[in-house]
């Protein structure tokens, strides 16, 4: 490894996703799923930002590896905990609502014949006048206008020719108007935006605000690249989103994150295995003394599998090893070999691993293995 790109200062990156991790027919251009597990395992905190509605999101980011963790949706009005232990997937943090009437009925005698969508959470929309295959995530049901203005909304969408000269005529109902090209128009309450709801996550984890990074390639990631301490745009974006950012990195046909993504975590010498080069990460970026902690699920793989670190006279969780799950442990010693990471044995016979019970305050009882990163 090269110490001179060691990254041991935990991060938050937020990543936009249309353009940004997936092209435009939903395509994960080769090495994004690693790069985005070795940030994590570098102990960063790596956060999905969409304009998608949460039932847009969540498939994309199982796809992407990201089943916890948390995540922005809907320009900022969803803020979710993804959690692979919850019912849905998803516990809902913060949810910014506001009252959609005054804007659906502004848009309606702009532009009369208006398509309305107003978004159910989790599931998909509520619809006026039907969306083609592919216009929204998440499935549809017909609603009157009555009924699409009777309760609060996390996000409202008008779509109809031209509609997006009235940014400044819809935004004066005292909502946020995101236009997403001329004939489309995302509606989310006042000042909610990626950005807002970014610092709201941020905020929680403790994070500096200059220990952030942002990606993206769209009109609705301006606020999240002013936002953000590093800000980068995709090279395709649009000459105003470039300019806002302070740097630019390739095209999504680039897979222009990857540089991007591999400038916050250590150089690996050789070509190690995935689950190797995680955890050689996650040893040398642990500020203190490192532990490969795991747990097993309900047969012999395991459930999780993390490196801790001793902070201030107490173990702490440092990062996960998503390429752990699923494993075994025989398969973590292994694995910590090729890392060149030693680790207590025994004396005698095959000297196998000395891994030892643990237990937490978040959970049940594992196992793990003292590792020597220096």
């Amino acid at each position: 490894m090269n110490a001179a790109t060691v990254t041991c200062t935990r991060t938050l990156v937020a990543l936009d996703i249309d353009g940004t991790l997936v092209d435009g027919k939903s395509k994960i251009p080769p090495g994004t799923v690693e790069a985005l597990d070795l940030a994590r395992a570098a102990g960063h905190e790596v956060v999905p930002a969409s304009g998608r509605s949460l039932a847009g999101l969540l498939p994309i980011a199982v796809r992407l590896g990201l089943t916890d963790g948390w995540a922005v949706a809907s320009n900022g009005a969803l803020t979710v905990r993804l959690d692979r232990s919850a019912p849905s997937g998803y516990d809902v943090v913060d949810a910014r609502t506001f009252t959609p009437g005054p804007v659906i009925s502004r848009a309606v005698d702009l532009v009369p014949g208006v398509r309305v969508a107003v978004e159910e959470v989790g599931w998909g929309w509520r619809t006026n006048h039907p969306f083609a295959p592919g216009e929204l995530n998440g499935q549809q049901k017909p609603a009157t206008l009555d009924y699409l203005t009777s309760e609060p909304a996390t996000r409202v969408v008008l779509a109809a020719p031209g509609i997006g000269r009235f940014v400044d005529a819809l935004g004066a109902a005292g909502v946020t108007v995101t236009p997403a090209g001329p004939n489309w128009c995302d509606v989310t309450a006042l000042d909610v935006d990626k950005a807002v709801a970014l610092d709201g996550v941020r905020k929680h984890l403790h994070i500096p605000a200059e220990r952030t990074v942002a990606v993206g390639d769209g009109m609705n990631d301006l606020t999240m690249l002013a936002w953000a301490g590093r800000s980068i745009a995709m090279g395709h974006a649009p000459a105003i989103v470039r300019s806002a950012a302070v740097e630019t990195t390739g095209t999504i046909d680039q897979a222009g994150v990857l540089p991007v993504l591999a400038s916050l975590v250590p150089d690996i010498d050789g070509s190690p295995s995935s689950l190797a080069a995680q955890i050689a990460v996650g040893a040398r970026t642990a500020p203190g003394p490192a532990v490969l902690r795991v747990w097993h699920g309900t047969g012999p793989d395991l459930s999780r599998c993390e490196v801790w670190t001793l902070q201030a006279g107490h173990w702490v969780r440092h990062a996960p090893i998503p390429s752990g799950v699923g494993t075994t442990m025989r398969a973590i010693e292994a694995a910590a070999v090729e890392a060149g990471l030693p680790f207590p044995r025994g004396d005698e016979g095959r000297r196998r691993a000395q891994w030892r019970s643990v237990t937490t305050s978040t959970g049940p009882a594992g196992f793990e293995l003292p590792l020597n990163s220096s």
